[in-house]
């Protein structure tokens, strides 16, 4: 699965490391940067993620910052883009089976890394669920 990951300064780390291990899962990654800790404005980095995921360039996106916030607001600006900040397994399962999320987005600066790849597994593992969820994802948008 092509999956594109992007990350601002404070993320940069976890994105390095998500990466990795995104490639040992036998995944193609399109790394958007950040490419060092150097100070860096998140949206510069979470445009381009979300166009590549909402151009089907890329199943799915991977976004870090400190917070998850920022990453996660903008991200959500793009019409067909459903990003879901996620601090826990259960909330990355509940994105995709509920909301079809197909970004995840990750606070680097409030959970472990080794709990950061364990979300960012449960994400890419869990399918949609159909349904009720389905008819509700389709009146999220707004145009």
């Amino acid at each position: 699965m092509k999956i594109a990951i992007g990350a601002d300064h404070a993320g940069f780390e976890y994105k390095e490391a998500i990466g990795e291990l995104l490639k040992s899962l036998g995944h193609e990654v399109k790394d958007f940067g950040a490419s060092s800790l150097d100070s860096v404005d998140y949206p510069d980095f979470a445009h381009p993620v979300a166009s590549e995921v909402e151009a089907k360039q890329a199943k799915l996106g991977i976004l870090v910052c400190g917070s998850g916030n920022g990453v996660a607001i903008t991200a959500n600006k793009h019409q067909h883009i459903r990003a879901v900040l996620c601090w826990n397994e259960e909330l990355a399962a509940l994105g995709r089976q509920h909301n079809h999320a197909n970004v995840l987005c990750i606070p680097s600066r409030f959970i472990a890394l080794s709990l950061a790849k364990k979300i960012v597994e449960v994400f890419l593992s869990t399918e949609v669920e159909e349904g009720r969820h389905a008819r509700r994802v389709g009146k999220i948008a707004c145009a």
